[in-house]
């Protein structure tokens, strides 16, 4: 049985807040910026925010939702959309749920060797260490060497297992903290970044578009898989922040407004970064080097660079440990049901071994970048896929209407069911075919 005293998060805010956590993490800090730089500015943020509005108020509410009619995560919510086919089928369904839940810790597996890079600048940053050497070398000699942030690495797995101990009300606690802290932050940085001579050539580039991008359909694919990675829709982690959600809560207007805050600290870091890119005249497009080799860089030659260093990873930690709750969550309430006899204490123990056991064998960038590459290219696509064909296609319509329409003064009805159905289930499948044939290709 679920601990009554965990079972919710006290109000909406704390629930938005926490969403907002889950969601904002490397793929609003160096995911967006990287994309949007080597996808044409201004016509990728346009095709991006198409997404976003589709995905949040059909796909995103459709997870808290079915999360909330199950009052458990995955494997019950998969179990119950299935079970609309029959007993049977929902004994499979709850086989299918799963596979979102391996996808969240083979997510965490790489997601907390990032952030154990972040917690590495961090005590550069604060020592020192980073504002004096060539930052190329210094990026260099651990992310290519194994076992090269062990120590930080169990600082990151411990952190998140203490913050997750109560479930949502550890989770809500932690995130009115660190996401008020995340957003001061970055606004600090890019108020910053702003002063510097040829940043307005970078917020050009980001509010102009060049309207004949949008004729490369990759353009469109991008920024579709970067809605999906952004918002966190892979089947697991919203679901059971939605399972610890009020019936009287209006999911649409939740999931709209956590892909609101998520949006905003994409474009705050995007302020941060690419203004700054241009300034120094250095390659927008880069990925993992944006944060370890090219910032630490600028951060050198400004006044109070050592300052800012340290908000800036201070900023990403908290958006990293945010987002490995997400992770972590899902799976442990997976267990807790079917382990009863096991403490909550016990299995986020187990699980952040098993993350530590497999995690330190690829610290070394060679191995982690192409293992987030597969995440992000084949688990999160599938994830979402079940998910959005389970609930648009296998699950009843009145079913999920019924949920959806809970705590709303104006129900959804055909129009948002028609999104869901006919819109946002062909981009998932068309993702998920894409990252076939691109597995198939290259």
């Amino acid at each position: 049985m679920e601990d009554k005293k965990t079972a919710k998060f006290s109000g909406r805010w704390g629930f938005i807040l926490s969403a907002v956590g889950s969601a904002v993490g490397m793929a609003n800090v160096w995911g967006f910026p990287a994309k949007l730089g080597a996808n044409g500015g201004g016509a990728f943020l346009v095709a991006y925010l198409i997404f976003i509005a589709l995905f949040s108020s059909v796909g995103l509410a459709a997870e808290y939702a079915v999360g909330r009619r199950a009052r458990t995560g995955p494997l019950g919510a998969f179990k119950n959309a299935f079970e609309a086919r029959g007993k049977n089928a929902g004994k499979v369904g709850g086989l299918i749920g799963w596979l979102p839940l391996a996808g969240s810790m083979c997510i965490a597996l790489g997601y907390a060797v990032i952030v154990a890079y972040v917690l590495k600048a961090f005590f550069g940053s604060v020592t020192g260490e980073l504002m004096n050497v060539d930052t190329g070398k210094w990026f260099e000699s651990f992310s290519e060497q194994s076992f090269s942030v062990v120590p930080f690495h169990i600082v990151v797995v411990v952190i998140t297992i203490l913050t997750l101990l109560l479930g949502a009300k550890s989770i809500e606690k932690s995130n009115k903290i660190m996401m008020p802290v995340f957003f001061i932050i970055f606004i600090v940085l890019a108020v910053r970044v702003a002063f510097l001579p040829g940043a307005l050539e970078g917020y050009k580039f980001i509010f102009t578009p060049d309207w004949a991008v949008l004729k490369e359909p990759m353009v469109w694919i991008w920024a579709m898989g970067q809605a999906f990675f952004s918002l966190s829709l892979t089947g697991s982690g919203m679901i059971t922040y939605g399972a610890y959600l009020d019936d009287g809560e209006d999911v649409v207007h939740i999931a709209v407004r956590t892909a609101v805050f998520d949006t905003i600290a994409a474009l705050v870091a995007a302020f941060v970064i690419i203004p700054a890119c241009f300034a120094y005249d250095l390659d927008v497009g880069a990925g993992p080097s944006l944060l370890f080799v090219t910032l630490p860089r600028i951060l050198q030659d400004i006044p109070f660079g050592q300052v800012f260093a340290v908000i800036l990873y201070v900023a990403m930690i908290f958006a990293g440990i945010s987002s490995l709750q997400n992770m972590f969550e899902p799976v442990c309430e997976a267990l807790q049901k079917r382990l009863p006899k096991l403490s909550r204490t016990a299995l986020l123990c187990i699980l952040g071994v098993v993350c530590l056991a497999i995690g330190v064998n690829m610290e070394k960038i060679s191995l982690w970048g192409p293992w987030m590459d597969i995440v992000s290219i084949y688990i999160i696509p599938i994830g979402a896929t079940l998910g959005a064909v389970s609930w648009f296609w296998l699950m009843k319509r009145e079913d999920i209407l019924d949920e959806v329409n809970k705590g709303t003064g104006k129900p959804h009805g055909k129009l948002w069911y028609f999104a869901g159905r006919y819109l946002y289930v062909p981009c998932a499948l068309i993702l998920c075919l894409v990252a076939l044939f691109m597995k198939v290709a290259f």
